[in-house]
């Protein structure tokens, strides 16, 4: 079912939580980059409807440890095959927040929007591929700049 394809890939997405994986890259003039990487593993999904879900996952290091958590809200268009949504990442620090576009493809691209505590101001990008064919587990970076 495309729609199930599409939450494996959102999952895929899964998206966002790294606070224990800030590592500052390069210092602008008023801003600086941060970069977080982590794997996304998928708990919990569901179908609202035949164009709309959600989906909960559990954020972890490379010792797979839980660092955070995220949760994904998506539409999908039957006609493209293509879903769009958000995304929040709920770990040490506050609040990231973001969008995604999903597509039938192994990656999966977002924008960092904003967030709360130190993510608040942050702009960025998110990248998601996936690690297994299923689409549960996600390796994420997120860049972004506040």
């Amino acid at each position: 079912m495309i729609v199930r394809r599409l939450i494996a890939a959102v999952g895929a997405a899964g998206l966002v939580g790294a606070g224990a994986f800030l590592l500052p890259a390069i210092a602008g003039s008023h801003s600086v980059t941060h970069t977080l990487k982590f794997i996304s593993v998928t708990k919990k999904s569901a179908n609202f409807s035949k164009t709309s879900g959600g989906q909960s996952d559990w954020d972890v290091n490379k010792a797979g440890k839980v660092i955070g958590f995220d949760e994904i809200y998506f539409k999908f268009n039957p006609k493209t095959q293509t879903a769009s949504g958000g995304v929040t990442l709920d770990t040490r620090g506050g609040f990231l927040y973001g969008t995604l576009k999903f597509s039938n493809g192994p990656v999966t691209r977002g924008k960092v929007t904003g967030g709360t505590g130190i993510f608040k101001g942050a702009t960025g990008t998110i990248t998601g591929r996936n690690l297994n064919k299923r689409g549960t587990r996600t390796a994420v970076t997120i860049t972004y700049h506040r």
